[in-house]
């Protein structure tokens, strides 16, 4: 899959989680439903979460007309009209992907078990799945909140490093070569950072609060995302 719009087939979104008009932050299907086809993640997302779009230009709608639609959307932070015609859209809250994650059921890649090294991706991979399994795991046994999703708490970058892989997914699963091993592994060893450094269980006397909640339901993306053994 290419990462610039105007290089991929034109494609029609997936399952869109609403449309626009509807209450809460904007989502990647939400924007698509808008535009016609999925938004593009632009840059590292450390700083904001920004998509590109060249749908103006494929559905010959002129970009200043389909940019005022983006805008009244709830969430949307900024839209800006490039001089080529693509479309710069901000969002407020990117950690309101997640309610658009669903089990993907890959195939694994046939990636051997060992040597059970950071070379291997396949250990990569499963070993980053079973980290989710057990961040979620360990959330409920120490009694972190999970009853009501902040996506705003996820601003921490390694938290918005997993976001802004996460936001490939509508674009790749309607891609011709949506390139899923190569994939996979940027989605495990952003996870494999944010596990590290951005837990989602307390630290010391630290006492769970909205953000472990938000990143349980981080690790439950990844889980549902990347290839294991099993799902919970």
């Amino acid at each position: 899959m290419s990462g610039v719009p105007g290089e991929s087939d034109p494609v029609t979104p997936g399952r869109p989680a609403g449309v626009a008009g509807e209450s809460g932050p904007v989502t990647p299907g939400r924007l698509a439903v808008v535009l016609g086809e999925p938004a593009v993640p632009e840059g590292t997302w450390e700083a904001e979460a920004a998509f590109v779009s060249a749908a103006a230009l494929r559905r010959r709608i002129p970009p200043a007309e389909l940019a005022g639609r983006v805008r009244s959307l709830p969430g949307v932070a900024e839209v800006a009209v490039r001089p080529n015609g693509f479309l710069r859209i901000v969002v407020a809250v990117p950690g309101a992907l997640l309610a658009e994650v669903e089990p993907l059921g890959l195939p694994d890649p046939g990636w051997p078990d060992f040597p059970r090294t950071w070379d291997n991706p396949g250990f990569v991979v499963r070993y980053g799945h079973a980290r989710a399994v057990a961040a979620r795991r360990w959330a409920r046994e120490l009694g972190v909140p999970m009853g009501h999703f902040r996506p705003e708490s996820l601003d921490d970058p390694h938290d918005r490093a997993v976001l802004r892989v996460l936001a490939e997914l509508p674009g790749r699963l309607v891609s011709r070569d949506p390139g899923w091993e190569t994939y996979l592994v940027r989605l495990a060893l952003a996870y494999h950072d944010a596990h590290e450094h951005a837990p989602a269980t307390p630290i010391g006397d630290e006492p769970p609060g909205p953000v472990h909640g938000a990143r349980v339901r981080l690790a439950q993306a990844v889980q549902d995302v990347l290839v294991g053994p099993d799902r919970l």
